[in-house]
């Protein structure tokens, strides 16, 4: 096991959204645009990256009948710090991404890399696992958000591609629409990996 293969591991092999299937509520709710999937994915890699290296440190003090209520203490205050920070310096991104910011604390991908991962490495591969598993993330997040916004809206970021002829497929922003990215993007990347 080695760091750049910890950091390849989240992003390709075992990527949360498309390969675990961790994360999905977050993912379809507020993958709308490019923006807020990066947004949200940078976000969730924050507190993945430092609530990782927490565990890693206290792992070999914390008993474990109350590992999990004491996991659940440190991805909460690292979630308030990204709330306040995204309150204060990003007001409109923290506006569209609403309620799932602070739902970070009981995104499973975040728990169960602290449990399955931080808990039994080094801080070292801890923070690699976290990177590449919060890279996987941010990157799936922004696939889904870039079809949906440019089928949805015919712009990326914000500015529009396709011209003013082009006649939006509304339902792509909608949720059926988030539901239909994430299946034919989840059945795409699987079908490469099995290639």
């Amino acid at each position: 096991m080695s760091f750049n293969s910890e950091l390849i591991k989240g992003v390709w092999k075992e990527n949360p959204l498309f390969v675990i299937v961790l994360g999905t509520c977050p993912a379809l709710a507020v993958s709308t645009s490019m923006e807020n999937g990066i947004g949200m994915g940078l976000a969730a890699t924050f507190v993945l990256v430092c609530s990782n290296i927490v565990v890693s440190m206290i792992r070999k003090f914390v008993p474990s009948t109350v590992r999990i209520a004491v996991y659940i203490v440190i991805i909460a205050s690292f979630v308030t710090i990204v709330d306040l920070v995204m309150s204060a310096y990003f007001r409109t991104l923290y506006n569209a991404l609403g309620i799932f910011i602070p739902l970070i604390v009981v995104n499973c991908i975040i728990l169960g890399r602290a449990e399955a991962f931080a808990s039994r490495n080094s801080i070292t591969m801890s923070i690699a696992d976290g990177i590449g598993m919060g890279g996987g993330f941010t990157l799936a997040l922004l696939m889904i958000g870039s079809v949906r916004e440019l089928l949805g809206n015919g712009s990326l970021f914000g500015y529009n591609l396709l011209g003013s002829s082009y006649i939006p497929i509304l339902v792509m922003i909608l949720p059926p629409g988030a539901f239909l990215t994430y299946g034919a993007l989840t059945a795409v990347v699987n079908s490469l990996k099995k290639r």
